[in-house]
């Protein structure tokens, strides 16, 4: 959350002439319901099975970058799916910078708590590691503009690839970016 995943993903595919697709709008427009319309309905629990259901499917496409939701690799399932189905990028980003990136933003249901820094630093305890597994590059997220944290990314992706090994050694080709 705050680290930059739809910005830097959608000048990332950009460069990569790839199709962008963030998995929240993409449920958004699927299901004609806000996130947070549905977290009021269906509570975190029915958005995670929603959430599930489509990165089943969206990770069987090729050649795409996909920003996930920061709470995605909460379920086993997802963290496979994308683990075996694309190269996975972790935009790192420490909660001094999601705090201030997200010091406006009113809208996300998991931020409505009267401490939000202890929120986010609770949810970097549970979620960091996860991230750390799944990935196969892990990237800091830095106080910069997008266009020079995209290019951060893009020589840590092209640095990987010349290596040709995914997380667990084998050779990859991978043709997605999550």
């Amino acid at each position: 959350m705050g680290a930059g995943k739809t910005a830097i993903g959608k000048r990332l595919a950009e460069a990569l002439s790839m199709p962008f697709i963030d998995a929240d709008r993409e449920l958004e427009a699927r299901t004609g319901a806000s996130i947070n319309l549905i977290f009021e309905l269906e509570g975190e629990k029915g958005f995670r099975e929603r959430e599930n259901e489509l990165l089943a499917e969206l990770t069987q496409q090729q050649a795409i970058v996909l920003a996930t939701g920061g709470g995605a690799v909460l379920n086993p399932q997802n963290r496979h799916y994308l683990s075996s189905r694309g190269l996975v990028v972790y935009l790192q980003a420490g909660v001094e910078l999601q705090l201030k990136r997200l010091a406006q933003d009113r809208q996300r249901p998991l931020l409505q708590f009267p401490d939000r820094e202890q929120r986010l630093r609770d949810m970097a305890r549970m979620r960091n590691p996860l991230y750390e597994a799944v990935a196969d590059i892990t990237v800091p997220a830095a106080d910069i503009s997008v266009v020079p944290m995209t290019q951060q990314v893009l020589t840590a992706i092209r640095s990987f690839q010349q290596q040709g090994q995914h997380k667990d050694g084998d050779e990859t080709g991978t043709s997605s970016v999550g």
